[in-house]
């Protein structure tokens, strides 16, 4: 007859307790892994998924995820021009918050570089990809938006045409996808007060200056929309995204590019590690001290628990002792509640954690490699949590059964 298991089910109420309150410990530490690497994913996501081999960014800094960018839109003709580069495109990256329905809307808005790029490297769930240049949309699923319905941003009103699914930023918002026009349309929209403001100052100025004193007709360029000033550049993009050509050498192209003075180049893996090393850099470790807390307090309780189970057979231990009984029966007895106990937990933080963790706002991604790496620490804490109940059984006597 196993011990453990007979004394398992004479207190059958407490181990049930004890193993759904380690589960839910565990549960925790195992959420808390997933939501790192969800964190890790949603990061890197456009990155991998983009298909860019180089990334051009304003000069010393490490945009346009990592922090702002501003470059020329010219200069994807310039990066068209480096040996080796198939292709360049446009990039705009910007997040907006408004109004929908009496509740707030983040959507990291991406711009796409139409005609060249019309989003068909997008998973699409539902719709198509973008057909026209202007007014059209795809829409993450998390957004809450479906295929035909119509969202006001800025002075225009888009329609969804697509949807996908787990299309994050790094900041947790929902993409969606716009093409480079109605992208910067969105970002550099002003109101009209803002605009009629700065019209008028523009004909103050005007009125200085003696070339327009002399040429009146000049001043009627200040009432001109800005697009239609010669003077004034178009609206700037946040990156130039670059294809090689295959058996292209990239050093080269980077080294080329990394003369310009104007801007930076990364690789696409450079970029991914400017991600993991700044902003994930923090939450990774974050996460990682809250879940050695937690797994040292689930060591504890587990600790205290068989220590407590320890105390409550003291007699039946003397008991065993007295009838000749070897030691190892009664370590055994112990550590087998302990192996039992973990096991039990580890089974119930997987099945509830399967249930809650599509609830969360995050995405939760339990990795295999993760999951056998907390079996194994649970599989360590339950040898370990075993050493007290041990060292109090191994010090009980047999005398202690005629008491």
């Amino acid at each position: 007859m196993n011990l453990a298991t007979k004394d398992i089910r004479h207190n059958v109420g407490r181990f049930a307790l004890t193993a759904v309150g380690i589960g839910m410990l565990l549960m925790v530490v195992m959420g808390m892994g997933g939501i790192y690497r969800g964190v890790v994913e949603d990061a890197t996501l456009l990155i991998d998924r983009v298909g860019a081999d180089l990334w051009i960014v304003q000069r010393d800094t490490r945009g346009p995820f990592a922090e702002l960018s501003r470059v020329p839109s010219n200069l994807v003709y310039r990066a068209a021009a480096v040996p080796g580069v198939e292709s360049s495109r446009e990039f705009v990256y910007h997040t907006i918050q408004r109004q929908r329905d009496g509740k707030p809307l983040r959507i990291a808005v991406l711009g796409l570089s139409w005609p060249t790029d019309k989003g068909e490297w997008v998973a699409l769930t539902a719709g198509r990809p973008l057909w026209q240049s202007h007014f059209e949309m795809i829409a993450d699923e998390t957004l809450g938006l479906d295929v035909r319905d119509q969202i006001s941003l800025g002075k225009e009103t888009y329609t969804v045409v697509g949807t996908t699914r787990n299309m994050i930023s790094s900041s947790g918002d929902g993409l969606a996808f716009f093409t480079i026009a109605d992208a910067q349309a969105i970002q550099f929209d002003v109101p009209g007060e803002a605009v009629r403001l700065e019209r008028a100052a523009r004909e103050a100025r005007g009125r200085e200056f003696e070339l327009a004193v002399q040429q009146p007709g000049i001043l009627e360029n200040a009432f001109k929309p800005s697009a239609q000033l010669p003077a004034v550049a178009r609206p700037q993009i946040s990156a130039v995204m670059i294809t090689l050509s295959d058996g292209s050498d990239a050093q080269r192209a980077v080294e080329t590019i990394s003369g310009w003075s104007d801007v930076s180049v990364f690789t696409s893996e450079g970029q991914r590690e400017l991600l993991l090393k700044g902003s994930v850099e923090k939450v990774r470790r974050q996460i990682g001290l809250f879940r050695v807390l937690l797994t040292v307090i689930a060591a504890i309780i587990m600790a205290l628990i068989l220590y407590t189970l320890t105390l409550d057979k003291i007699h039946s231990i003397a008991l065993l002792k007295l009838i000749g009984a070897p030691n190892t029966v009664i370590l055994g007895m112990i550590l087998q509640q302990a192996l039992i106990l973990g096991s039990v937990g580890f089974g119930i933080a997987y099945l509830v954690g399967q249930q809650l963790f599509p609830l969360f706002p995050r995405r939760v991604i339990l990795a295999d490699s993760d999951l056998l790496q907390l079996a194994a620490i649970v599989l360590a804490i339950s040898v370990a949590s075993s050493i007290l109940g041990i060292w109090k059984a191994m010090k009980v006597s047999p005398n202690e059964a005629l008491s």
